[in-house]
């Protein structure tokens, strides 16, 4: 081949090389579907409505060494951050929520927000917004906020540039349709108040040692010990009272002279320490992990 030849060929490479699209770094493992149906951009907006949360999806979890610990009340929720999608890599595949995966319809993806639940996603760069049902955990790269439906993303303008800026509200049932707005969340009823462990505990359990016994392994957060059975029975239904987040029961484990209140077992001690210091938040004390 001639030295012209080359050059002409090495145009012309260079030349599709320019002209080809260029991929969004979003696309490197993922992407939008084949083909996209007709009116995606007019998918109607998710409706909220109370639904009993997952017991197995909004448990403490843990990812690349971070733990998330799930809300499960009616906790307001309002975050700036940066938003992306996923598309037909996905598309089929099981969520946290149990459910497949389906890009076109209104859902996103969220570290602690409960499942299911519902949250308005507004594009800050264009004003648009869209209302999602949260069914899956993530984004866990790329410091994102909440991973949208291919669906949702096309709705706000954020499906063709990958990602965006974003603010993320909790919406309930009864809160309004207008963007921006949201119903005042209800307070929860006053609990009985909750004696820490120290003040609640009869003097002669106080001074045990609050250890577990070889028949009762795992990883506790332990609320208390007590001598009486029935004074472990009364602070456990204070506590439930005072600690509506809480999914799994508070068990009252009898071990020799001693009645231990305690939640659990965890899968690992990064679980039961999200646990523990969430519990410090609501009750004023730091309860004990116990690895056994």
């Amino acid at each position: 081949m001639t030295g012209r030849a080359l050059l002409v060929l090495a145009a012309l490479v260079l030349g599709a090389c320019a002209s080809a699209p260029k991929r969004h770094p979003y696309y490197a493992d993922d992407g939008p579907p084949e083909s996209v149906p007709a009116g995606l951009d007019r998918v109607p907006d998710a409706v909220p409505r109370d639904e009993a949360p997952s017991r197995s999806a909004n448990r403490p979890y843990t990812v690349l060494g971070q733990t998330y610990v799930p809300v499960v009340g009616r906790e307001a929720y309002k975050e700036r951050g940066l938003a992306s999608w996923y598309g037909r890599k996905f598309q089929g595949q099981k969520t946290a929520s149990g459910e497949p995966y389906d890009m076109f319809k209104m859902t996103a993806a969220h570290k602690t927000l409960p499942i299911p639940s519902y949250a308005r996603v507004t594009n800050l760069a264009n004003g648009k917004s869209v209302v999602v049902r949260v069914n899956d955990r993530g984004p866990f790269y790329s410091g994102r906020v909440i991973d949208l439906s291919y669906a949702a993303a096309t709705r706000i303008g954020l499906a063709a540039r990958g990602s965006g800026m974003v603010e993320v509200e909790r919406v309930f049932e009864s809160s309004p349709a207008r963007e921006g707005a949201t119903a005042p969340t209800p307070a929860p009823p006053s609990p009985a108040p909750v004696a820490t462990a120290a003040s609640a505990i009869p003097p002669a359990a106080a001074a045990a040692p609050a250890l577990v016994t070889a028949d009762a392994g795992g990883i506790w957060v332990q609320l208390g010990a007590f001598s009486s059975a029935q004074g472990a029975e009364i602070f456990r239904d204070q506590a439930a009272r005072a600690l509506p987040w809480i999914l799994e029961p508070i068990r009252v484990i009898e071990a020799g002279a001693l009645h231990r209140v305690r939640l659990g077992p965890y899968r690992n001690r990064e679980e039961a320490d999200a646990i523990a210091a969430k519990v410090r938040e609501s009750l004023g004390y730091a309860p004990a992990v116990i690895d056994r």
